[in-house]
């Protein structure tokens, strides 16, 4: 008797655990393409059409294989529209009654998978370097989960940028030297882009019919589809930016939107990138004198550190994570999330790339977009969907520890130490985006300055007993003390008169 053999969208790897339990000369690889997923939220149009078009070509390379592989289009007239009801209808086409799925990145499906009448084989996917019962030994009895002392134990194990039991270099970590503000210009023209093949063009034509109103531009579609063009897209970050990746890594810049970033979070978190290769592909370059330890130790914290941190954060915490508000903030997503339309440049770019690209980097998203939901007191909730819905890399098991627990800080402390809040300076300083903005940065009160530096006084002080007694944060408080009353009661009502504009 044949069994059916799940391989969601963003499985695609052949060292998938389920593909290994299987028979290829008997069982029955299932793959669809369903409404459920595609509009559970409203994904942006290049993110439906990039994960579409790499199951197509993933689903041909394993036919290819040898494998049996029944796949359904979305367009497909017998589509039933959702994972579970595709399982249902292959299981009475071929007479199978049990499914061996690898577990997927998403409560939501785990337990649509759990529900179904038939029996299934969930195995656990194995394409991280961590397992979660090491994560639950290590994390059992630590008063705080801090992803750097895992991070530590991730080098050992994998013995990258290790000499012997001690880090190469002397130091764990060398993000103090990658904190460098934008340069007047970037030496590199940015990812390597593919143009579509007839695949790609054809699913493009079928989102476009499909999702044309979504957020976000669907053209131009240039992302790599298939294993070979993601290993060519990493060729080029390690050959052309990452010996200059760790100096600009926080930096922005008005007129380029990807500096000397690798954009290959897409491509690891869909299978087509395995993360000890990319890893590896860095420690290389280190090795042979191309790309200095700063830049290739922050590129590889960020994947087997942080990238492996928050998989087993959002196992660990479970189900309700995404619904976290431990700061319990209510207001509504501003509208110009969705439009970019604010006179607040650094938003406005940060979203207006959004739109275009379906990407933005990390500090965009943490200290710009993040930071001012969180000095507005949005609700994490709608903060979670908008960033779930906007990027192309963007899956719960990665996005939701990013945004509820180190952006908003609705876990209460989980992932970070204190809130990732700033003033305008900060943003200043790592930017030019203040340079063209139509608010003064250098203005703290006043019809012209700049929000953020409103803002963030008044976070703290509505705050003040969740976090004045943080010890990261007695200066800052200590500043709040020692600031004239009168200046205070400015501040306090002229923010308040700001954020009576986002409802309006």
């Amino acid at each position: 008797m044949s069994r059916l053999v799940l391989v969601l969208g963003d499985q695609l790897s052949e060292g998938l655990s389920a593909l290994a339990a299987a028979e290829k000369g008997s069982d029955v690889v299932v793959m669809a393409e369903v409404s459920e997923e595609a509009t559970y939220v409203q994904h942006h149009p290049k993110k439906i059409a990039f994960i579409f078009s790499a199951m197509r070509k993933f689903a041909a390379r394993l036919r290819d294989d040898g494998w049996d592989v029944r796949y359904t289009r979305l367009d497909d007239a017998e589509n039933a529209g959702s994972i579970h009801g595709e399982l249902l209808r292959r299981a009475e086409e071929t007479g199978a009654f049990e499914v061996i799925a690898t577990q997927p990145g998403e409560w939501r499906l785990i337990e649509a998978l759990e529900d179904m009448p038939l029996r299934l084989t969930m195995k656990p996917d194995t394409r991280f370097v961590s397992t979660q019962d090491e994560f639950d030994t290590w994390a059992e009895g630590r008063k705080a989960l801090r992803m750097e002392y895992f991070y530590r134990d991730m080098r050992r194990k994998t013995g990258l940028l290790m000499d012997g039991d001690d880090p190469v270099g002397g130091q764990w970590n060398y993000d103090a030297e990658n904190r460098k503000p934008a340069p007047d210009d970037i030496a590199f023209s940015g990812p390597m882009q593919f143009t579509p093949d007839e695949t790609v063009q054809e699913v493009l034509d079928l989102v476009e019919a499909r999702f044309g109103n979504s957020f976000g531009s669907l053209r131009p579609f240039w992302f790599a589809t298939d294993q070979a063009q993601a290993r060519r897209a990493l060729s080029h970050f390690i050959t052309y930016a990452l010996p200059r990746f760790g100096d600009f890594q926080d930096a922005m810049m008005n007129d380029n939107r990807f500096l000397y970033h690798a954009l290959v979070s897409p491509y690891m978190n869909v299978g087509l990138l395995d993360p000890m290769e990319v890893c590896r592909a860095a420690e290389d370059a280190y090795t042979d004198g191309h790309a200095p330890l700063n830049a290739v130790e922050g590129f590889i914290r960020q994947i087997i550190g942080w990238r492996e941190y928050v998989r087993r954060i959002y196992f660990r915490e479970g189900p309700d994570y995404t619904r976290r508000n431990a700061l319990d903030h209510q207001r509504r997503l501003p509208d110009f999330y969705w439009t970019g339309e604010t006179d607040m440049n650094c938003l406005s770019k940060a979203i207006t790339q959004t739109a275009d690209e379906a990407y933005a980097h990390h500090i965009q998203r943490l200290m710009v977009t993040g930071n001012f939901a969180l000095l507005a007191g949005v609700d994490p909730h709608e903060v979670h969907e908008w960033y779930l819905r906007v990027y192309i890399d963007a899956f719960e098991w990665v996005e939701a520890p990013n945004v509820v627990g180190m952006s908003q800080f609705a876990d209460g402390g989980i992932i970070a130490s204190k809130p990732y809040v700033s003033s305008g300076s900060y943003i200043n300083r790592m930017s030019d985006y203040c340079k063209s903005c139509r608010y003064r940065v250098q203005d703290k009160t006043g019809k012209d300055a700049c929000p953020f530096n409103l803002l963030y006084w008044h976070f703290l002080d509505r705050h003040s007993e969740t976090f004045a007694g943080n010890p990261r944060m007695n200066q800052i408080y200590a500043n709040w003390r020692r600031m004239d009353d009168g200046r205070k009661q400015t501040i306090l009502s002229e923010a308040e008169a700001f954020l009576e504009t986002l409802g309006a």
